[in-house]
């Protein structure tokens, strides 16, 4: 028997059928269709995402054959949601992705309500417009009733909710709606009352890969899907794909490289304190139990290469044209800093009025030089988040498993390692988050003993590493102390002043 995983992602929606050693036997995807209101915010429309992953869960199984999914695990971005109605399940909002800053206002009021160290310890995260709270109390103000008898899902409860008619989470997405206790595993029922919110207005939260209900219910007809077929929520997309990756001690550290960057680590479950705060992370339940992890982000990563191919180049820039960009200069640092803050700054120094900006620039910079800049302040930001984890955690980090579209950009690779200074293995799997919620299924079905069985299970090419080159390192840990770091501060103190 076969294991279904489905990716509901910022840019696409996916599905794939893996063989019980990790083996992909059929993958295919669709854009995800964001749109936008005439009021600005972003948006994505639930019927037409849920038809994106119904067609894509057809065409797996109808590729494989009827009958051969043992169970069926769906991983989604983290943030992004909708209120349905109690009773009907009707949608009561769009879903709102993780990365529409309107609920601004909103976290603010969240982060003057309590203490926020004593909030953070047991949410693990900091108040924020990406947070799934932040979120309803925008939708409230919107329509003052929106809140009444609804539940608030996440995209990957949604999808869940459709298959199976049960409305549920997993831990690993409750905790980052900043309404759920990480050490008591449950919501904060009496500071949503406190709010102006009903009790009822987030799901049941089970550990992820828990088989929800009777399994697929109603007219499976369309699908493949044979009718009980297990199906469960396993949770965060990267930390499903930390889960493939095989990512589950402390030291071992996975980065997921898309238009947004996720670097993290697991940890034995613990209650947070003091050094966890300071650190600027963010901390959650692990897609595995007993486990905990450690995160930090850039929102606009992949997104500043992005960027920056449309205004180099109209239609933009192919990659083959900036891998030639890059060969016209020496394999030496660059002297432009670049600060990646296009959507605000995420850990170790969250800061949603942050900007971006070159430092730097002269006349005799061209096209390239811009091009190297991005890749360097990309990483150094990554590289910001790898002392805080360390710091934090008490653990070195010697060694970083990367994973997703970035990978296949070879020169950001080798600046990275050696602004680092550490390896980056690039294991040999496309669909990381895939294999990690098909992974999350088995487990949660019985198919594995445990994760450790899981993980052991899947068959792994040798990976390539991309080795540090220790000359360049130390250029970069000056530039990145002396320039990158030392300019954090007056940066962010000029865009405060001249924005407020």
């Amino acid at each position: 028997m076969a294991l279904l995983g489905v990716d509901i992602g910022t840019t696409h929606c996916k599905v794939g059928l893996f063989a019980e050693d990790g083996t992909a036997l059929h993958i295919t995807s669709r854009p995800t269709q964001a749109r936008q209101a005439a009021t600005g915010y972003a948006y994505y429309d639930p019927e037409a995402l849920w038809e994106t992953v119904a067609t894509l869960i057809q065409e797996v199984t109808t590729a494989a054959g009827a009958g051969t999914v043992a169970a069926v695990g769906i991983a989604s971005m983290a943030e992004t949601g909708l209120l349905l109605d109690r009773q009907s399940g009707a949608p009561r909002s769009a879903l709102i992705p993780w990365f529409d800053a309107g609920a601004t206002a909103q976290a603010a009021q969240l982060g003057r309500q309590a203490d926020l160290q004593e909030r953070f310890c047991q949410r693990g995260i900091y108040p924020s417009f990406k947070c799934s709270l932040a979120k309803v109390l925008w939708l409230r103000e919107q329509h003052q009733a929106v809140t009444n008898g609804a539940v608030w899902l996440s995209a990957a409860d949604y999808v869940a909710y459709r298959l199976t008619g049960v409305m549920a989470t997993d831990y690993s997405l409750a905790g980052r709606t900043y309404a759920f206790d990480l050490n008591e595993k449950k919501w904060d029922e009496d500071w949503l009352v406190h709010l102006g919110l009903e009790p009822g207005l987030f799901p049941t939260a089970v550990p992820s890969g828990t088989p929800l209900g009777k399994g697929v219910a109603g007219e499976t007809g369309w699908s493949g899907l044979a009718r009980g077929t297990a199906v469960s929520i396993t949770g965060h997309d990267h930390v499903c794909a930390a889960l493939a990756a095989g990512v589950l001690e402390p030291g071992q550290v996975f980065d997921s490289m898309g238009t947004a960057e996720a670097f993290m680590g697991a940890l034995p479950e613990r209650k947070l304190g003091e050094a966890e705060f300071r650190s600027g992370l963010s901390y959650g339940c692990h897609v595995t139990r007993g486990r905990a992890y450690w995160m930090g982000g850039l929102s606009a990563s992949g997104g500043s290469i992005e960027w920056l191919r449309s205004l180099l180049g109209q239609p933009p820039l192919l990659y083959e044209e900036l891998k030639a960009l890059l060969s016209e200069l020496s394999d030496g640092p660059g002297d432009i800093l670049y600060f990646p803050y296009l959507l605000g700054s995420g850990s170790p120094h969250t800061d949603i009025g942050a900007r971006g900006a070159f430092v730097g620039l002269s006349a005799s910079h061209g096209r390239a030089d811009l091009l190297k800049a991005v890749l360097e302040g990309t990483a150094y930001e990554m590289e910001a988040i790898r002392r805080a984890a360390e710091q934090a955690t008490g653990t070195k980090i010697g060694r970083i498993m990367a994973v997703g579209g970035g990978t296949r950009n070879r020169p950001w690779l080798q600046i990275k390692a050696d602004v680092t200074g550490c390896p980056f293995e690039l294991p040999a799997m496309s669909e990381a988050t895939l294999l990690g919620a098909a992974l999350g299924a088995g487990i949660g079905s019985g198919v594995y003993a445990g994760e450790l069985e899981a993980v052991a299970a899947v068959v792994r090419p040798a990976a390539e590493t991309i080795w540090p080159d220790a000359g360049r390192h130390a250029i970069y840990q000056r530039l990145y102390e002396q320039g990158y770091l030392a300019l954090q501060e007056p940066l962010r103190q000029y865009y405060q002043r001249a924005l407020h």
